[in-house]
């Protein structure tokens, strides 16, 4: 295996940092990594036909070829083939597939929206590039392809492609459920993209390109908000929507963010063919109707390394092959410096994850098998966006993630809360089939297992009822989550902080599975993972390969042994190589499935194995037994699984076969600790529970309880702080000076959490010996987070405060001197006589604030008409900042969710106030006079001059609020 110098010091340890990689670098090391995957796209090669193969599309790697072939500094060592020869199999294979695809009159592939175009497109691309080398008819069946499918597309207006079966950007409607219109939309452009690049416009190919562009991230409220116009048609034209009602993108049947970049993945696929075709780019591919929206809800799940987490998917996480192009189009296209700053990071981790088994390959972790030569192609690309387009300067890591920071509840049927810190990213999902709390530690793309259907902390089980609260700092003072879910058995409570910490109350022990790779410079990936407590510490090595498990127990005399199962892999139930202690002796099962009888465990072959009959494979008691035929000291079993590997089980002997006796059981923790665990020195849980925190393998089991997960700090000292007294039903948790209340009960609870220390939350407490009594009124089966406002340092026992918010706080119960604290730091002596008083920081705001308005999305935002400013001016909670309207401007304000609508108050700048109207709707469509509403719109009559909008408030109307 060939690596480069820094892989070299990755591997040696002299290089721990995680990786980082300059701008100029980023062009070069796509460059490398094409001639390294040369070794694999040669895998397709057909040597008896001469060219690559049709097989999910294996021939598409001729872009990548032709990359290689036309640019850079070709080296023959690390592609492990001659560059005349590589040529000879690009130009043959072009040859080949131009002529047989349907669009030229051949049979074998072609025409077919869904994917031959995908692969169309990177195929017209790469006999572009090599246009010199190709013969007369080769290029007239590539212009036949890219005029053809252009014609095809266009004929089919906005139906259905009846050659694709299934797949349907259900017309210009989108919000197709179980799918998503963003990529099938896409599908429908990149399809007419070709043809226009390279031929011009045809009988309605444009019309058709810009239509299915505009509407690809389209949703009504933004869109018919939107006047401005894109290649000359209005926004509001559109008539696409998402389901739900959001910017958050579905794809198989969840919330899958790899899917949200297709907007700007079939944009770069698109782009590549009119830069390269020396022609300006459709405005709809730099000011793509509502694509800022959606790039903010990328930020909101992104990872360290540009890869978004994928909470609710599984067949599409770490596809860092695939998700360079989006990032690639942002930063050079749109010259974004926080994809720039993305774009970075995955750009610095492709060598290493290239170089990990198996090696060369680019999309190795999971997806299609079409994935890998598609991942080249999109490299390829990748490159030329950055040879034809100069890139952003990215910002700092740290910058980027202070800038992506943001909660989101994207509502119940999505089932994700999120919220994105500048130290951690945390979810907790409640869609049906994939609930858990996700959680990821410093944004690291390798730590926690949390996508697909992976459990995490809570119950997999059904969600019954979802109560959530989302604090935002421009509206409470600082970012936070708190949610309380029932299921039909109990209740769980989650919680994230603005320090990245969560907080959670479980109601049965809650699971977490770690990364444990080998992967030489890869931050953390280092082959083991070390976990500390207060028990001590055990370094677990990454398990290679099927799982050998080796149980020692006390020596017993037996005759019989067997193992029985207590829980079966999850999809395939049981399944054994090797049954080392009955080699060669008579074996017998619960069950087999044929072919894979029990003597297959024990015939000393490793590759042949027992298995479970298919039909018995959710079978938990499933068993295996060999007779070693007369009475024999055991002290030792040896297993050797295959995938099928139990997750659980017991090894019993026996003298006669009939009575059995327990004398080891699966899983042995590693590491049984009480109070905390250090994990890898990255991360660590702290635990309120007497129970044991238990680490076996690669996975961690935490008690029932208060739970709290943090990205560092110090455990032990943490642990050793005594957890809040609460009423019966309540739990609470005060990380990092926050209090967290959750009521996991069906009834309203009153009356006091007793706490340490002297920190101040919103409400009323009173002052004792050791800390305060909290008066707590928290409704049943819900949650919220309080900030720790004010400390009193000094302050006696017996004095009541009550914190309005978070500028103001009465105290009574005096005579007594102390000194305040604000949590901003501001600092006040307090001299206290026997009458109240109340102290007000004027520094500070008054936290939190009852506009509904503050921090909400606001339309239109891209594109913004001309001599319009951001509407968002109006709500950012800034007295600087104001809404320019522009002529006759108008904006909406998205409340989240439908509200009773109180007082709308508007404030303006100086100068005359242009004439306006105030507008509500349910829908963000149709628009009046209401009482409930989800968007709220100010009309104006603007002209230069005016006045701008300072502020738009919105308050609910008391006792009308959603219950």
């Amino acid at each position: 295996m060939l690596i480069n110098r820094r892989q070299f010091l990755y591997a040696t340890g002299l290089l721990t940092l995680a990786p980082s990689i300059s701008l100029a670098q980023i062009k070069d090391t796509y460059y490398e990594v094409l001639l390294r995957h040369t070794r694999w796209a040669e895998t397709q090669y057909d040597t008896t036909a001469g060219r690559y193969r049709r097989t999910d599309f294996g021939f598409a790697v001729v872009l990548g070829n032709a990359v290689l072939l036309t640019r850079g500094t070709y080296d023959a060592t690390l592609a492990g083939i001659e560059k005349d020869v590589l040529r000879e199999h690009t130009l043959a294979t072009i040859r080949h597939f131009a002529a047989s695809n349907v669009l030229a009159g051949g049979t074998e592939w072609g025409k077919t929206l869904f994917w031959d175009t995908t692969f169309q497109s990177y195929f017209v691309l790469a006999a572009r590039l090599l246009w010199q080398d190709l013969d007369g008819t080769t290029r007239a069946h590539v212009e036949a392809i890219a005029r053809g499918q252009a014609d095809y597309t266009t004929s089919l207006g906005t139906g259905n492609d009846p050659r694709s079966g299934s797949w349907t950007p259900n017309g210009l409607t989108g919000g197709y459920r179980g799918d998503t219109k963003l990529e099938e939309m896409g599908v429908y452009a990149q399809a007419l993209a070709p043809g226009l690049a390279w031929h011009g416009d045809g009988p309605g190919w444009r019309e058709a390109f810009g239509r299915w562009s505009r509407n690809e991230a389209g949703l009504p409220a933004a869109d018919l908000a939107n006047p401005s116009t894109v290649d000359g048609l209005p926004i509001s034209a559109n008539t696409a929507t998402n389901l739900h009602g959001t910017f958050i993108v579905e794809n198989h049947g969840s919330f899958g963010p790899h899917y949200q970049e297709e907007l700007w993945r079939t944009s770069g696929r698109n782009a590549v063919h009119f830069l390269l075709a020396g022609l300006p780019l459709p405005e709809v591919l730099t000011k793509q109707p509502n694509g800022e929206l959606l790039w903010r809800t990328i930020l909101a799940t992104m990872s360290d390394a540009g890869e978004p987490l994928m909470p609710m998917v599984d067949d599409r996480e770490h596809l860092y092959g695939r998700d360079v192009i989006p990032l690639a189009f942002r930063s050079t296209v749109l010259n974004d410096p926080m994809a720039a700053r993305a774009e970075a990071a995955l750009a610095s981790r492709l060598l290493a994850y290239q170089a990990h088994p198996p090696v060369h390959r680019l999309a190795k972790f999971s997806g299609e098998a079409k994935y890998e030569p598609e991942a080249r192609a999109e490299l390829a690309i990748s490159y030329l966006l950055h040879e034809l387009r100069p890139p952003a300067s990215p910002v700092s890591e740290q910058e980027f993630f202070t800038r992506a920071a943001i909660t989101i509840d994207h509502g119940a049927e999505p089932g994700l809360l999120t919220h994105q810190s500048p130290a951690a990213w945390a979810g907790t999902v409640t869609k049906p089939g994939f609930t858990k709390f996700a959680w990821q530690p410093a944004h690291d793309d390798w730590l926690f297992k949390i996508s697909g259907i992976t459990p995490m902390l809570l119950p997999p089980a059904a969600v019954v009822e979802r109560n959530t609260v989302t604090h935002q700092k421009v509206r409470d003072g600082f970012d936070a989550t708190a949610s309380l879910l029932r299921f039909a058995d109990g209740f769980a409570g989650t919680a994230t902080l603005p320090t990245g910490t969560i907080v959670c109350a479980l109601p049965r022990p809650g699971r977490v599975d770690v990364h444990n790779l080998a992967m030489a410079g890869m931050p953390g990936l280092t082959g083991s993972r070390t976990y500390t407590g207060a028990a001590g510490r055990v370094t677990v090595q990454a398990r290679q390969g099927f799982r050998v498990d080796e149980l020692t127990f006390p020596a017993v005399l037996a005759r019989h042994v067997r193992m029985i199962g207590v829980q079966p892999h999850p999809t395939y139930g049981y399944s054994l190589f090797d049954f080392d202690l009955g080699r060669g002796k008579p074996t017998t099962a619960s069950s087999f499935d044929p072919g894979y009888e029990p003597t297959k465990a024990t015939d000393g072959d490793p590759a042949t194995r027992w298995a479970v009959a298919r039909a018995e494979r959710g079978r938990a008691d499933s068993w295996i037994a060999v007779d070693l035929g007369t009475t024999t000291t055991v002290q030792r079993v040896r297993l050797s699984w295959e995938t099928a590997a139990a997750v659980a089980y017991r090894i019993e002997t026996s003298a006669d076969g009939a009575v059995w006796t327990t004398v080891a059981e699966y899983p042995r923790p590693d590491l049984s600790t009480p109070g905390w665990l250090d994990v890898d020195g990255r991360a660590g849980f702290v635990a309120q529970s007497g129970e044991q925190i238990t680490v076996q393998g690669d996975t961690i089991t935490l008690p029932a309880g208060i739970v709290e997960g943090y990205v560092r700090t110090d455990l032990p000292s943490v642990a050793a702080q005594p957890p809040p007294q609460c009423p019966p039903g309540v739990r609470a948790s005060t990380a990092d000076g926050f209090l967290t209340l959750f009521n996991v009960s069906n009834a309203d609870v009153t009356g006091t959490v007793r706490l340490r220390g002297t920190r101040l939350y919103c409400g009323t407490q009173v002052t004792t010996a050791t800390g305060t009594d909290y008066a707590l009124d928290l409704p049943a089966a819900t949650a919220r987070v309080e900030a720790p406002w004010f400390t009193a340092r000094g302050i006696p026992p017996g004095i009541t405060a009550v914190v309005h918010d978070g500028q103001r706080v009465t105290f009574r119960g005096g005579p007594s001197r102390f000194t305040l604290t604000h949590r901003d730091g501001f600092t006040l002596p307090v001299v206290l006589g026997h009458a109240d008083r109340t102290v007000t920081i004027p520094q500070a705001k008054a936290f939190p604030f009852d506009d509904l308005a503050l921090g909400r999305v606001t339309f239109p935002n891209s594109v913004l008409p001309p001599g319009t400013s951001d509407p968002a001016a109006a709500v950012d909670g800034e007295r600087h900042t104001a809404w320019t309207p522009g002529r006759d401007g108008r904006m909406v304000v998205d409340l989240g969710s439908p509200r009773a609508i109180g007082e709308v108050s508007l404030k303006w700048t100086d100068g005359p106030v242009p004439p306006h109207t105030v507008e509500f709707s349910q829908d963000g469509r149709t628009y009046g006079s209401a009482t409930v509403a989800r968007y709220v719109a100010v009309a104006t009559g603007w002209r230069p001059g005016h006045a701008s909008l300072r502020s738009l408030s919105v308050n609910e109307e008391p006792g009308l609020g959603p219950k």
